[in-house]
C-alpha cells in the first residue's frame, strides 16, 4: 500500500467561524487572519493505492459552481485534483472508489463535474464506486436549515442517480474492516454519522481527520468550530479520539491544514497537545 497527499488548492473560510467561542487573540496565533477574519484553510485529499484499487478520500470542492459561489471561499493556489493525481501517475478514471467523509460542498462538490457541453452533471470518476453511509446520506438529503446551504444536491443527487453510490454500514463508533485495511471511526457533532477513515499502513495506523480535526490549531478540546452542529458532543468525541490518537501514535493527516500534512499527538499535564508535524511521505 502506498498513501499520497492531494492537493486540490486553498480556500477562505472566516476564523471566528472555524474556532466557535475561542478568542481570536488565542486562535490568530496559529492560525493568523487578512483584514476580513479570513483564514487561509487547504483542501487536502487522500489517495490510497492498495493492490488493484486506488482509493480517493474526499475530493475538494469541484468547479461546477457559479463565479458568484466561488467568490464567497477565495480559492488560491495553483493545485488541482486531476494534477495532483498525474503527479504520481494517475488520472481520474484510475480511480476505483471514492470515500467521502461526509456530504459538505468542500469534501464532496469534486465528485460531480458537468458533462462535456454543460448539459448534464454526471460523476466525476467515471470507473468509482461512492461510499457515504445511510444516516449521513439520508442527513444530507433532507437537510436541516443549519447545514441546507452546505449540502447542496448538485453535489449529491447525481452520485444516487449514477447507480454508483455504495454505504459502508456503521456499526458502533468504530467500525472494524468497513473495507479492507480500513476501519472507521463515526462522529456526530459536525454532522450526523460523518466516517473517518483509519488506515492500517507500513505497521502504523494512519487517520483521515475530515472536520473531527481541521488542523494543530483545533487539538485544544474547546476549539470546536461554529459549523458544528453539536458543539457539545464534538467536544466528547474529540475527547476521546485524541486520547486513542496519544495512546497509540497514530498519525493524524490533515485536510483543512495549511501548513501541516501530518501530526502526531501526545498526552500532556494539560491534556492532548501537538507532538510532531510532517509529510505524509515522511513515513
Amino acid at each position: 500500500m502506498t498513501i499520497y497527499s492531494i492537493n486540490t488548492g486553498y480556500f477562505k473560510l472566516d476564523g471566528g467561524a472555524m474556532f466557535g467561542v475561542v478568542p481570536k487573540s488565542i486562535w490568530s496565533k496559529t492560525n493568523p487572519s487578512d483584514s476580513n477574519n479570513m483564514c487561509d484553510w487547504a483542501l487536502r485529499c487522500m489517495l490510497i493505492e492498495d493492490g488493484d484499487r486506488l482509493i480517493l478520500v474526499d475530493c475538494g470542492l469541484g468547479n461546477k459552481q457559479s463565479d458568484k459561489f466561488f467568490s464567497h471561499y477565495y480559492l488560491f493556489g495553483d493545485d488541482t485534483l486531476d494534477q495532483s493525481l498525474a503527479n504520481h501517475g494517475f488520472h481520474r478514471n484510475d480511480i476505483t472508489d471514492v470515500i467521502l467523509t461526509h456530504l459538505h460542498f468542500d469534501h464532496c462538490g469534486g465528485a460531480i463535474q458537468w458533462n462535456d457541453d454543460k448539459t448534464l452533471l454526471e460523476p466525476a470518476f467515471a470507473n468509482a464506486k461512492f461510499w457515504s453511509n445511510k444516516h449521513h446520506w439520508k442527513w444530507a438529503t433532507e437537510a436541516n436549515r443549519r447545514e441546507k446551504a452546505s449540502f447542496l444536491s448538485e453535489n449529491i443527487i447525481p452520485i444516487e442517480e449514477s447507480g454508483q453510490l455504495e454505504h459502508i454500514v456503521r456499526a458502533g463508533r468504530i467500525t472494524e474492516n468497513g473495507m479492507e485495511n480500513i476501519d472507521f471511526f463515526f462522529a456526530d457533532g459536525h454532522t450526523e454519522s460523518q466516517m473517518i477513515p483509519m488506515i492500517k499502513y507500513k505497521g502504523l495506523t494512519v487517520v483521515f481527520m475530515a472536520d473531527l480535526l481541521p488542523s494543530v490549531g483545533h487539538i485544544p478540546l474547546p476549539y470546536v468550530m461554529g459549523y458544528d452542529t453539536r458543539p457539545l458532543l464534538t467536544l466528547t468525541e474529540k475527547e476521546e479520539f485524541l486520547n486513542l490518537a496519544a495512546d497509540n501514535n497514530f498519525v493524524l493527516f490533515l485536510e483543512h491544514d495549511p501548513i501541516h500534512e501530518c501530526c502526531t499527538v501526545k498526552h500532556t499535564e494539560k491534556g492532548v497537545r501537538l507532538d510532531t508535524t510532517f509529510s505524509i511521505g515522511d513515513i
